[in-house]
């Protein structure tokens, strides 16, 4: 077996975040690093070499303009054939989940979910941490049988600057099987106003607003961020005052930015917001969990400081 990685997503952001760690691990490996491509008439399969692809692997055929977990297994399967991996990388997405589980299965070996970090021991196992029990903890997984499968969630690694690589594309003959599910119509979801999941701007409303009334406070800030209004579980299964709350047990958010107003950060609510780039907290308890997962804290009484938040802003806003 080479000591090469394979990547795959079918979200290319995601794709090119796999392709900065696959490149990091191939370095370590002493191997090189190589992407799949699976669709119908795929026409930028060259721009990857420029993030470190020494092989694109190519798999365009109209059977693939929809998604079909067997027919992308076969794909993929080819593409293990092809590039002889140790490690394979797989987005963990809805389908990318769906997708690495068929491939551990037929490869006979196991498969690490939604890991954040990733490196080969001294032994050449791959090893990865994820986390369990609502995010409240960090598990450490090794997988001692190649090839290495695991599963990486977007922003677990940073987006790499494309370089001068060239790479060498190659075309994979792949045998599509006959679907066992026959998709009868497809329609397109209708698309209303931007829910929380897809907001780049939320802000969050926790216990230390004292009355619904004071939720303007809240909203009056939304306006001047152009964000979205959430809170935490209390505030909507306790009170009734919204309706939809974030947390493992609601809505997971992924916005650029998460301001967090009055939240004590527990477990189940930092579950849902741990994929923002950026959280800011506003809590007068200088112990809260909130400002432990915090980029950024702010040790106050909510009261005054939103008032004086929003003051600042529109002056700077003009």
């Amino acid at each position: 077996m080479a000591q090469n990685v394979l990547a795959f997503s079918e979200d290319r952001g995601l794709l090119i975040q796999l392709l900065g760690k696959g490149k990091e691990l191939a370095d370590s490996l002493g191997g090189e690093l190589n992407v799949l491509l699976v669709g119908s008439n795929i026409s930028d399969s060259g721009e990857l070499a420029q993030y470190g692809s020494k092989k694109t692997l190519v798999a365009d055929d109209p059977g693939f303009e929809h998604f079909s977990v067997e027919a992308y297994k076969e794909a993929f399967l080819k593409a293990v054939e092809a590039s002889d991996p140790r490690i394979i990388l797989i987005g963990a997405t809805k389908r990318g989940k769906e997708l690495a589980a068929r491939v551990a299965a037929a490869l006979d070996t196991g498969c690490m979910t939604e890991c954040l970090s990733l490196e080969v021991d001294e032994e050449g196992n791959l090893v990865g941490e994820r986390l369990t029990y609502a995010g409240s903890t960090i598990a450490t997984e090794v997988s001692r049988r190649a090839p290495h499968i695991a599963t990486i969630p977007s922003r677990a690694f940073e987006t790499p600057e494309p370089g001068e690589g060239v790479g060498e594309i190659v075309t994979l003959d792949v045998s599509i099987p006959e679907p066992r599910v026959k998709v009868v119509e497809r329609r397109d979801k209708v698309k209303g106003d931007m829910g929380l999941e897809g907001a780049p701007i939320i802000v969050s409303a926790g216990r230390g607003f004292k009355a619904k009334e004071d939720l303007k406070l809240l909203e009056e800030l939304a306006g001047v961020l152009e964000a979205k209004v959430g809170c935490s579980r209390p505030i909507s299964a306790d009170l009734g005052w919204m309706e939809d709350w974030i947390g493992i047990s609601g809505r997971k958010v992924s916005p650029k930015f998460y301001l967090a107003c009055g939240i004590s950060g527990t477990i189940q609510h930092v579950a849902g917001i741990r994929d923002s780039q950026i959280i800011v907290s506003i809590n007068e308890d200088a112990n809260a969990n909130i400002h432990e997962i915090s980029d950024y804290s702010l040790v106050g009484d909510l009261y005054t400081v939103l008032p004086a938040l929003i003051k600042a802003l529109k002056e700077k806003i003009g």
